[in-house]
């Protein structure tokens, strides 16, 4: 049945469930809010976002993932289980197929707490498949050919950066510098250079709002409310365009660095595919102002945005589902798609 076949995106900062016949049918945040007296679940998604910063001693809003990987493992199950009973997919009489998507570094160990997490959530088979991969199907590359394809995926807790060609990946890198680095740099340059301290929410508002990749590319400021670190009081401070574009340069830096380290590793004929073709921003930290431009600048190539970067991973899930039945038949042999059934 075509609604046993679920793709999930399990990001640091977003869940997407892609349900085969039926697209993608849910896009939350990934955030849970306990009672850490009791480990009652009282929020899931949007709702438990709201709540960060916000909450009484007792309740706590976590985000359960951290650098792309489980870092608690019983929250991301509880997660799953709610994401996949809003959807109305898990029954007791139907277990779902699941295809998943990882960092293209991740190991056995954070696959298999992977794997585990989707079968307890109801899952009847698990099936790995590396985020960049997913990414570039989802932004419409063919990487099928023998041509080189070049993905660049910014989501929460990494990016991820690969060549691919004849459907798998050549070269890549996975670095933990993603969007929330990117927004612990803006709240550290807050503090050191304004003394105010801010949340989470309020640094990606600014960032998203007034942020830019490269200074003079944006002429507009935001006022930003805070703490004194120093009175200790209530403050606000006016914020412009280039004090974020500062902020942000260092995890920029690194980002690019991991790119050209990808570029460096890629065989000539490859290269000279990208060249012509270019580099595909995803992910939703793709969406800095100004972000693709910077790439271009700095690694000397054309670098254009995905027509939708915050759903091309789960998209590519989408399109993958429709080569299980293949898999299966191939009894996990690497085909096709080039994702594989978990194995331990």
């Amino acid at each position: 049945m075509f609604a046993q076949d679920v793709g999930i995106d399990l990001g640091t900062a977003n869940v997407l469930v892609f349900v085969r016949g039926r697209g993608i049918v849910l896009d939350e945040p990934t955030v849970v809010a306990m009672n850490v007296e009791t480990g009652e679940v009282l929020a899931v998604g949007a709702e438990a976002r709201h709540m960060i910063g916000r909450t009484p001693a007792h309740i706590q809003a976590v985000r359960p993932l951290k650098d792309g990987v489980i870092a608690d493992f019983e929250t991301t199950e509880k997660l799953l289980k709610y994401f996949l009973d809003k959807v109305g997919i898990r029954r007791f009489w139907q277990r779902p197929r699941m295809l998943m998507c990882v960092p293209s570094n991740t190991t056995t160990v954070e696959q298999k707490a992977i794997r585990e997490a989707a079968e307890k959530s109801g899952a009847r088979e698990v099936y790995i498949v590396e985020e960049p991969k997913a990414a570039a199907v989802g932004a419409g590359l063919d990487i099928f050919q023998p041509s080189g394809n070049m993905i660049i995926d910014i989501g929460g807790g990494t990016t991820d950066v690969a060549v691919l060609s004849l459907g798998d990946i050549v070269t890549a890198a996975s670095i933990k510098v993603a969007g929330d680095k990117l927004d612990q740099a803006l709240m550290s340059y807050l503090k050191r250079k304004h003394r105010l301290l801010v949340g989470e929410r309020t640094v990606e508002a600014l960032k998203i709002q007034i942020g830019a990749a490269l200074p003079g590319l944006r002429s507009e400021a935001m006022d930003v409310r805070g703490r004194n670190v120093v009175t200790g009081l209530p403050e606000t401070v006016r914020v412009t365009s280039d004090e974020v574009a500062e902020a942000l340069d260092e995890p920029i830096r690194e980002m690019i660095a991991a790119a050209r380290s990808v570029l460096e590793r890629t065989p000539p004929e490859l290269s000279a595919d990208i060249v012509d073709k270019g580099i595909v921003l995803t992910g939703g930290g793709a969406l800095l102002y100004g972000l693709d431009r910077r790439f271009s600048e700095e690694l000397h190539v054309p670098v254009v945005l995905a027509d939708d970067p915050m759903r091309s991973v789960a998209l590519g899930t989408g399109k993958m589902l429709e080569e299980l039945d293949r898999l299966n038949r191939a009894r996990g042999r690497r085909i096709g798609m080039g994702f594989r059934p978990f194995r331990p």
